[in-house]
């Protein structure tokens, strides 16, 4: 399965922000997130037709000057050795690229950066930065410091990136959402996701209710807000 398109969606206006984009979706994945609506792609990836360059590149031909760039996405896209000549096909269109990552492959992720062949990172961070509760929301154990890397390498560069975490009640509390949220300071966006109990990888989530709108909310702008001002602070020592 690796190397092959499994899912293409010709126009997206929610996946990049500000963006009219096409999606790429990519198979497998080395997590299992109880939460994931994905969770075809990683499990039974053959049973999704594999969808051929030529036709993708036609139709982006048909599609020159309405898209701005490709969403590439999965499972997860880093676990592809031909991660960056998938790119530079797209980037030979003229078209931006998106990569949304688990963050777990940070080596990759410095070669399409060093080669500036990517135009913005969805790095998704599943939880506070310790072990126990990392892994129990990515589903497998977690080499946390692959992640960090992700993270410092994100953060310390000037490439536009959002990270990302998806907000199930039964595994992070309020409590964890700010002690993630003070563990990324520093960093331009932690947008909080709410997940949807329709169709999770874990059945069991099923019966967990999402925070409702108004809740979210309210983490959402506590969260930004811890964020703020930890970029106050660092611009007032004038790091």
């Amino acid at each position: 399965m690796l190397n092959e398109i499994k899912g293409f969606w010709e126009t997206s206006f929610v996946d990049w922000p500000g963006k009219i984009a096409s999606v790429i979706f990519l198979p497998l994945c080395n997590f299992r997130c109880p939460y994931c609506h994905n969770y075809g792609l990683v499990l039974n990836p053959e049973k999704y037709e594999t969808i051929s360059m030529d036709h993708i590149l036609n139709r982006l031909d048909e599609f020159r000057g309405w898209i701005d760039g490709i969403c590439i996405t999965g499972g997860e896209p880093t676990l592809h050795p031909s991660l960056p000549e998938l790119v530079c096909t797209f980037k030979a269109k003229g078209l931006l690229i998106k990569l949304d990552t688990n963050g777990t492959n940070p080596g990759i992720m410095k070669k399409l950066l060093r080669n500036r062949l990517i135009d913005y990172v969805s790095m998704d961070v599943k939880g506070p930065l310790d072990k126990t509760r990392y892994s129990r929301c990515a589903g497998v154990p977690v080499n946390l410091e692959s992640i960090k890397e992700s993270i410092l390498l994100l953060k310390g560069g000037t490439l536009p990136y959002e990270f990302r975490t998806t907000i199930v009640p039964s595994l992070l509390n309020e409590v964890d959402i700010m002690e993630l949220a003070r563990q990324l300071a520093g960093a331009k966006k932690l947008t909080l996701q709410n997940f949807n109990p329709s169709d999770p990888l874990d059945a069991r989530l099923k019966g967990v209710a999402p925070y409702n709108d108004e809740d979210l909310k309210r983490l959402q702008d506590k969260v930004s807000e811890i964020l703020q001002d930890a970029s106050e602070e660092v611009n007032e020592e004038g790091v």
